[in-house]
């Protein structure tokens, strides 16, 4: 497994990403299915076949052709939480855990909603309520003026410039740009997050995560430090659970564990101008343009032209893929290794992925 982020191939990316217009307006969605909750502390998972979806079953074997040629470790398609697809390669089987990165970067969003909810912070207040001052090399005013909010929006103004743009140490975090005046992938302002809602909610981030999601969705995995990293493990079906909550809108099964739809939805939407592409750490499709990790230009069409316009998505280096498509009823998790290029979010790979998957399923 590889260790180290890089940044690369970003004119193949771009020419292969970029060649579709989107629209930003929300995207028609059919009126809902009854969807499947697989049982919380059990294996057990309710599966549906191709032939009963009356998909193109010809498209199944060269899909897991591709899959595997392009170093894919776990692969699972649910379809109305259902299991239609769950494929494994090489050595990887359902039991072992693979790190999510920055995928697992839904999982802060969602808990940062979560922690809102219940009335410990609130997204447009400042981090130094939470984190307390002198959190970075900022003037105590400058500090001030960066919200929580501008944490999940990447548009924190922090310095993302530096050698390494990971480094959460006070002398890493330098002031840029005023808040809000530019979008940047800077891993180091998501990371702060952590810090915050446990400054917030007065616990360990991870165990509140447990509490509040993992344990409640019978998600299994933990967050492990690596260097300035908080990645989290787990295995792929854990991945899909996570998906499918997110395909209810925050509901498990009867259950809310994000009771709160307008942050859901403001989650899953286009969060601000700088960047339409991008929610509250959540990639979108289907918008007019996009900003990827490791450039500041601005790109114009759709982020997955072969994908639905109304995929949200959690994505990680490594082409770590988390899918949630709600007009199809689907969830899609892949995890492995890199297929070609080694970015941090969005690669070719999503599109020639989704070019597989379509012939599968239209």
């Amino acid at each position: 497994m590889k260790t180290q982020f890089l940044i690369s191939g970003l004119f193949l990316f771009c020419c292969i990403m970029g060649c579709s217009k989107g629209n930003d307006d929300q995207v028609p969605i059919p009126p809902e299915e009854t969807l499947y909750f697989p049982p919380l502390n059990s294996e057990e998972w309710e599966t549906m076949s191709i032939e009963e979806l009356e998909w193109n079953s010809s498209a199944e074997q060269p899909l897991y052709d591709f899959l595997e040629t392009n170093k894919t470790e776990a692969f699972i398609l649910l379809k109305n939480g259902k299991i239609v697809l769950e494929k494994y390669f090489g050595s990887f089987n359902a039991t072992k855990n693979h790190s999510w990165n920055s995928a697992a970067k839904t999982l802060t969003a969602f808990t940062v909603g979560i922690a809102q909810k219940e009335g410990f912070l609130s997204i447009d207040n400042s981090s130094s309520d939470y984190m307390g001052t002198a959190w970075s090399s900022l003037s105590p005013e400058q500090e001030a003026q960066i919200t929580v909010r501008n944490h999940l929006t990447m548009t924190t103004g922090l310095d993302f410039t530096g050698e390494n743009s990971f480094c959460t140490d006070v002398e890493c975090l330098i002031y840029k740009d005023e808040p809000n005046s530019f979008w940047y992938y800077h891993n180091a302002a998501y990371t702060l997050l952590d810090n915050i809602i446990s400054g917030a909610v007065g616990q360990e981030y991870k165990e509140y995560f447990n509490e509040k999601i993992r344990d409640k969705i019978g998600m299994q995995g933990s967050w492990i430090k690596t260097g300035y990293l908080n990645l989290y493990f787990s295995n792929a079906r854990s991945m899909a659970r996570f998906g499918l909550l997110n395909l209810n809108k925050g509901i498990w099964d009867e259950t809310p564990i994000l009771n709160d739809p307008s942050y859901f939805t403001d989650m899953t939407t286009t969060s601000q101008e700088l960047n339409k592409s991008y929610g509250y750490l959540w990639w979108l499709n289907g918008k007019s343009s996009f900003r990827i990790p490791g450039s500041e230009e601005l790109f114009p069409g759709k982020l997955i032209p072969n994908a639905p316009d109304d995929l949200i998505a959690g994505l990680g280096a490594f082409d770590q893929k988390l899918y949630v498509v709600p007009s199809k009823g689907l969830v899609i998790i892949r995890m492995g290794d890199s297929a070609n290029e080694d970015e941090l979010g969005p690669t070719s790979f999503d599109n020639d992925l989704w070019e597989k998957i379509n012939d599968l399923i239209n």
